[in-house]
């Protein structure tokens, strides 16, 4: 398997207030607490989807633009694929600072030639983070052509089409998949 693996970092937070790629956790702003994350995983390919280049982009990383107008995460994802060099792209959202390299293993070592894998808590999927096969590609931009931006919606045919496998999360492991989202969201942590 030859993995790429992106940061999502496209968001407008506007639930937020402020870019919560910078926001701080356990004294690490977030994008730099993900990107860490991903680079433990030796991908062949570290990119950055976001509607702009952000200032605290590494050097070494390939930025992705959303094409426009923004489409959420279903538009950067496309956007990404046409860009990806391997065989699966992992995809990890920027505001999810529980997650662990443990967890982001296991997915990549259940993930088989031609399908994917994405983890679910009891009927809820987590497609922002997960691993995508490189066929799945046209199924985004089917997707995005029909205006159909609901990555629960995608996640959930390419799961029918074979693309992807779902992993069941434990319930001591569902605060990996938290994400901040509001205010209150960061204050619930300090």
């Amino acid at each position: 398997m030859k993995l790429s693996a992106v940061l999502l970092a496209g968001g407008e937070s506007r639930r937020m207030g402020r870019d919560k790629a910078m926001l701080l956790f356990q004294g690490e702003p977030l994008w730099q607490r993900q990107l860490n994350l991903l680079r433990q995983l030796n991908p062949e390919q570290l990119l950055i989807s976001a509607r702009t280049d952000p200032p605290w982009r590494p050097a070494d990383v390939e930025l992705v633009r959303d094409a426009p107008p923004p489409r959420g995460p279903l538009g950067g994802l496309a956007a990404v694929f046409a860009q990806t060099r391997g065989s699966h792209l992992l995809a990890l959202a920027v505001d999810m600072p529980f997650m662990t390299e443990q967890w982001l293993r296991a997915l990549v070592q259940t993930a088989v030639h031609g399908h994917g894998v994405i983890a679910e808590l009891g009927e809820h999927l987590q497609p922002l983070a997960a691993i995508y096969p490189a066929e799945a590609h046209a199924d985004f931009v089917r997707a995005l052509d029909r205006d159909e931006l609901s990555m629960q919606t995608l996640a959930r045919h390419l799961i029918k089409s074979s693309r992807l496998r779902r992993i069941s999360v434990l319930p001591k492991d569902e605060l990996i998949f938290r994400n901040l989202n509001e205010p209150e969201d960061l204050s619930a942590l300090e």
